[in-house]
């Protein structure tokens, strides 16, 4: 009898377990190409935009509820429809690159992702000045060094 009783527990265990082991795969899951991206040096003013594509490898429909920027120099936009499972979207970050020197910035997502449901994806880099345009010079003028 207690052989009997053991071994049915033993095999709820194993029933209850699995499915316990189910319901924990199963929903959204994502993936990303990159999660730091380097724009390496830029000039003041020029487009800092970079597109981080991820992908859903779950199987439940991925929902990103929130993204936010480290800072209102940085602004995320993303898709505010879920992404099924299987396909793909980006996430387009945006950075103020009339700001000089050396970017290091965060984005952090929010999202019913079971594996990561807050991800943060980051972008750096150097913003260096504009260039002078600087008047040409005339070697033959009375005041240039080498007229004398």
């Amino acid at each position: 009898m207690k052989n009997t009783i053991i071994a049915t527990v033993v095999a709820l265990m194993g029933v209850f377990g699995a499915n316990a082991q189910l319901d924990i795969e199963s929903g959204a899951k994502v993936e990303f190409e990159k999660d730091v991206h380097d724009y390496g040096e830029l000039v003041q003013g020029e487009p800092a935009v970079y597109e981080f594509k991820f992908t859903n490898t779950g199987n439940e429909p991925l929902i990103i509820s929130n993204s936010r920027g480290s800072c209102g120099c940085t602004v995320p936009s993303w898709p505010r429809e879920p992404i099924a499972p299987g396909k793909s979207a980006s996430i387009k970050v945006k950075y103020d690159s009339n700001r000089l020197g050396p970017i290091n910035k965060s984005v952090t997502i929010t999202s019913n992702a079971l594996d990561n449901p807050t991800k943060v994806i980051r972008i750096k880099g150097n913003i260096a000045p504009k260039a002078a345009n600087a008047a040409p010079t005339n070697d033959a003028s009375p005041m240039s060094p080498k007229a004398n």
